[in-house]
């Protein structure tokens, strides 16, 4: 049974990867999360007895505890998510996006390295570190065309710059050391368990409370929307055949404006809450100033994907949005428990002139 080493477990993309690994594969998980406003212990209660999964919280910096975890588990793999990942976080704070996500990178990329170097032949043949990563180090793209594995680095904020270094840093442990690398860049995820910061989250809280719907700008940003289970089978993908040293894209096949995504929200809402007294939803939206740095356009090429390993997303943009709205309408006490902190919908990332 091979043993992962999963970073960033309890967050999102990393929380909800937890839940469909353990469900599909006969793996075992260590799951390493710090446990920071994003990270909910809430998110893995469905996993409390799981015999095959064990949490720790720490951090990636922590090379004591890193470098105990790979060598009493036996890990086999590293599967990083851990990372501050809110652009608007990242320019009211960006030291801390520097730590963690450059940092941080660092010295898991350098214990894992430790780890692997120790391994038998057989081990390190078989070891990998999967670094997830965003499209957002591309920077932004014009109206046409598509980011690929090729596209020149670019990043316009300081989330998109410290995941570009992590990035980098990942790549040269592959052609200096030798360690067997993958790296994947995905498009916007949603899905269940996002903290609600992120703009299909806050928008599904804020519709339910029949409160403002702000979108920033005219709304004309363009993201590619990927379904987070999507993601999910696309790095378990990845993992299984992807080539050491290979960087993958992960999208969803799904370009929206932000305009687009909340009359989508509004009119799921409309229709699943027939008796909602805010109905209809769309009149809740409205146009607040534009956050700086905000790139206009992403739009991943995943077709290296769908051509050496066979993934491609199984979700529309609308039948996953429609799985979204459902569970969040079924979730309340995991929204009300995880919102239960500092943060409370409010606007983050305006910048202090």
């Amino acid at each position: 049974m091979r043993t992962l080493l999963v970073t960033g477990g309890a967050g999102f993309i990393g929380g909800n990867f937890v839940h469909y690994i353990l469900e599909q594969a006969d793996v075992r998980v260590v799951n390493l999360d710090c446990l920071t406003y994003a990270g909910n212990l809430d998110t893995l209660a469905a996993l409390k007895d799981n015999p095959r999964h064990l949490f720790v919280q720490g951090n990636i910096g922590d090379r004591e505890l890193v470098s105990r975890l790979l060598a009493e588990h036996e890990i086999d793999a590293v599967v990083n998510f851990a990372a501050e990942s809110h652009v608007d976080r990242s320019i009211d704070g960006p030291a801390e996006f520097v730590n963690t996500n450059v940092v941080g990178t660092f010295n898991l990329l350098d214990c894992a390295r430790a780890h692997w170097s120790a391994l038998d032949a057989a081990a390190k043949a078989a070891f990998r570190f999967l670094h997830v990563s965003t499209d957002e180090v591309y920077g932004s793209l014009g109206p046409t065309g598509l980011f690929t594995e090729t596209t020149p680095y670019a990043p316009n904020s300081p989330y998109s710059a410290s995941k570009a270094a992590s990035d980098h840093l990942v790549r040269a442990w592959f052609h200096t050391y030798g360690l067997p690398v993958l790296t994947t860049n995905c498009s916007n995820n949603y899905g269940p368990y996002q903290f609600p910061e992120k703009l299909i989250p806050l928008m599904i809280l804020k519709a339910q409370r029949g409160e403002s719907l702000p979108i920033y700008g005219d709304g004309g940003n363009v993201r590619d929307w990927l379904f987070v289970l999507d993601h999910c089978k696309a790095i378990w993908r990845v993992l299984e055949a992807g080539t050491p040293g290979e960087v993958y894209n992960v999208g969803g096949n799904s370009e929206r404006t932000n305009l687009d995504v909340v009359d989508t929200l509004c009119a799921l809402f409309d229709e699943l809450m027939p008796g909602s007294p805010h109905r209809p939803h769309a009149q809740l939206k409205t146009f607040v100033a534009d956050r700086p740095g905000h790139d206009r356009r992403y739009a991943i090429d995943a077709s290296k994907l769908k051509r050496e390993l066979g993934w491609e997303p199984e979700e529309t943009f609308e039948s996953g949005m429609r799985r979204t709205v459902r569970w969040y309408l079924d979730n309340p006490e995991w929204c009300q428990r995880v919102t239960d902190g500092s943060y409370r919908g409010e606007r983050l990332g305006a910048a202090s002139e």
